[in-house]
């Protein structure tokens, strides 16, 4: 059972670097200032995301607070992880990475950028027209890691399904 970085080298290379990027890109992205809201042009709030969980966990705000942290935390991270062991360890059709990407797959289409999308929207809602809202690089580099970490989830299940073609003529 040869892995897919072995059977697909040069590409396997590749993903792993991207999917470091993608890494990179989430921990700046959860670190980092989103957006500023500035409120009648006196009182200004810069928020990140790890910030944004930290309040919704200090407002015992819990449902808001559960959501956010799996899907735009949690779940990033177990699908980069999950992504980096499918392609770097011994692949197989049926095997336990063949069925966890199969669900990083389905995972793929509750994306984290629609959640968090959501939760912008409901911030901006509850503020109402007095206040103006900055976007900041936090933002760009957190959907940067959403869209490449789906990208690769593809890629890899491409390279995925083209071995277990192969594997299925070489025993014919």
């Amino acid at each position: 059972m040869r892995s897919l970085i072995h059977t697909y080298p040069k590409q396997g290379i590749l993903i792993n670097l991207l999917l470091l990027a993608s890494l990179t890109c989430l921990i700046i992205g959860i670190t980092a200032p989103l957006l500023t809201l500035e409120k009648m042009y006196f009182f200004n709030n810069t928020v990140s995301l790890a910030s944004t969980v930290q309040e919704l966990f200090y407002q015992k705000e819990w449902f808001l607070f559960l959501v956010i942290t799996l899907f735009s935390l949690c779940v990033p991270i177990i699908k980069i992880t999950g992504l980096v062991l499918i392609l770097n360890v011994g692949y197989k059709k049926g095997s336990f990475f063949d069925r966890a990407l199969h669900i990083i797959e389905i995972i793929g289409k509750w994306s984290m950028l629609d959640v968090f999308v959501v939760a912008l929207l409901l911030v901006s809602v509850k503020l109402g027209a007095l206040a103006k809202v900055d976007v900041h690089y936090g933002l760009y580099t957190f959907a940067t890691s959403v869209l490449l970490t789906m990208s690769l989830s593809y890629w890899i299940y491409l390279l995925s399904q083209a071995n277990s073609t192969a594997d299925h003529s070489h025993k014919k």
